[in-house]
């Protein structure tokens, strides 16, 4: 067995609660006795190491030979991979309807031919009520192998039935995966670029969209086909700042689950990205009322959904309840509540037990500066932001990286550490110049970062006031608001021109937008 594939067999090991571990030694021990299967002893073995030693191993169970180990190992994955699948049979729709059609083929091959198709009905109309729109057309497949070979029935309109009910899945599945297609991709610009930088980024944005976009009327799709639609024109609006309409088709999405409420548990996944979506959408339009509202949804979800069916559930869970109880703290001014959270999530990322990818850490680490800056605490955001700087080999979400670095910036002249800013600035704007980043916001703060050190302290105020002024009208203007998407700027000029915390500055302007 390979290196990688003994790392994936311990980190799959690693990965099992009590429960599943208990289930597999059952579900190993059930023909024969724990003496008499080597598999489950090396499971033992690295379930307590919970590392992989090869002479350690070979010394530890006797008459287990090295020659043995590769075939050894690949078993125990195979059958590990086995239990997990029957003892998640109940909580997954989808693995019930393959059972059936599993079932089927085993029929099938005893010839036993009006059976299999019995079970192959009833697995049919399962996978077509739950949406599985794949599942139900491999189902119609074999059916269709079954009756071309075997009279089992009345033919009459047979035939017509089943291609009829054949071309209608192709098509629904055709229209499915192309808007799949459409909004993966538009992820893959958002990687890429983040907000859209300008007026010829957005052009640019909304022709690929255009370009890409299948002519397909709405009611015309299925449950899952809407679904992507909707994420579709999600990234679409949200690349292009435009939140209001990205609100529009993320509330669409959501209604989608609330119309059909037994989909959240069948597709939660899909259901806990609507509310983020929307949660996202509402943060940026700065609608504080809706934005309470759907956290509180999101923080039911526990109780309406089981999210603790599984890990990639649960991580998705935690993931989008961390982000967007951040975002409330941003958006009240709380900072100083809101670091209360930073031990909690700092403990995840630093095991990472949900194998959130580099790209939510980064994002995470962004976060979490931000919280500490908002709360003066400028050491500590200076520490998260060096975690983003100090990557490597990262080709994703440059906007992120460039506003890393000004922040950090910004972060090191508020401890007085003229000399690092100073010497940072230089490459910083290069950095920024490499991705195309460098706007009229950029280079004010990094011109006015360049000059003050050297003020008196009458002038110094007189520079952060003339920054304001300079950046004020562009906090609105569609092609140079998208810095402010990041940093808020204008609060940390406003908390050094007024002699308050930055904190004070965002919590008396969130109390002035809320109605009385």
């Amino acid at each position: 067995m390979p290196k990688q594939r003994t790392d994936d067999l311990v980190q799959l090991i690693l990965s099992l609660t009590k429960a599943e571990k208990r289930h597999f030694r059952l579900f190993a021990k059930r023909n024969q006795s724990s003496e008499e299967m080597l598999f489950l002893q090396v499971f033992d073995w690295l379930d307590k190491k919970g590392e992989y030693e090869e002479e350690a191993l070979l010394a530890k169970i006797p008459g287990l030979k090295k020659s043995q180990l590769p075939n050894l190992k690949s078993h125990l994955y195979r059958q590990i991979l086995t239990s997990l699948r029957q003892l998640s049979k109940n909580k997954n729709e989808d693995i019930q309807v393959r059972e059936t059609i599993d079932f089927a083929r085993a029929l099938y091959d005893k010839g036993l031919y009006r059976q299999s198709l019995d079970l192959l009905d009833k697995a049919k109309e399962r996978a077509l009520s739950k949406q599985f729109t794949a599942l139900a057309l491999e189902v119609l497949e074999f059916e269709k192998m079954i009756e071309g070979q075997y009279i089992t029935r009345s033919l009459e309109g047979r035939a017509d039935e089943l291609a009829s009910q054949t071309l209608e899945l192709h098509t629904q599945i055709g229209h499915t995966g192309r808007f799949s297609n459409l909004s993966l991709m538009m992820y893959g610009l958002y990687l890429r670029i983040g907000f859209s930088r300008n007026k010829r980024d957005n052009d640019l944005v909304k022709a690929f969209f255009q370009s890409h976009l299948p002519v397909i009327p709405f009611q015309e799709l299925d449950f899952l086909g809407k679904i992507w639609h909707c994420q579709s024109h999600v990234w679409l609006h949200y690349i292009c700042q435009e939140f209001a309409a990205c609100y529009r088709h993320a509330q669409r999405w959501v209604d989608l689950f609330e119309d059909e409420p037994e989909m959240k548990a069948l597709h939660t996944p899909l259901y806990l990205k609507g509310l983020h979506n929307l949660l996202s959408a509402l943060f940026r339009s700065l609608a504080y009322e809706r934005f309470v509202r759907y956290v509180d949804v999101l923080d039911e979800c526990h109780s309406e959904i089981d999210v603790t069916q599984n890990k990639n559930v649960e991580g998705l869970y935690l993931l989008y309840r961390y982000i967007h109880l951040i975002n409330r703290h941003y958006l009240e001014g709380t900072f100083t509540e809101g670091v209360v959270l930073i031990p909690g999530l700092a403990k995840y990322l630093e095991t990472n037990e949900f194998n959130w990818d580099t790209h939510r850490i980064m994002v995470f680490n962004y976060r979490v500066a931000c919280l500490y800056f908002g709360n003066d605490d400028f050491e500590n955001a200076i520490e998260y932001l060096n975690k983003i700087i100090q990557q490597k080999v990262i080709d994703y979400r440059a906007d992120i990286q460039c506003f890393a670095r000004i922040l950090n910036l910004i972060a090191h002249f508020e401890l007085g550490n003229q000399l690092h800013v100073e010497y940072q600035i230089r490459s910083v704007y290069r950095y920024l110049l490499h991705f195309e980043s460098v706007q009229q916001v950029q280079r004010e703060i990094l011109s006015f970062l360049r000059g003050v050190p050297g003020l008196t302290k009458a002038d110094t105020e007189k520079a952060f006031r003339e920054l304001h002024k300079r950046l004020l009208p562009l906090e609105n203007d569609p092609v140079e608001r998208r810095p402010f998407l990041y940093l808020d700027i204008i609060s940390w000029l406003e908390s050094k021109l007024e002699g308050r915390s930055i904190q004070e500055v965002i919590r008396g302007k969130f109390l002035e937008r809320r109605p009385l």
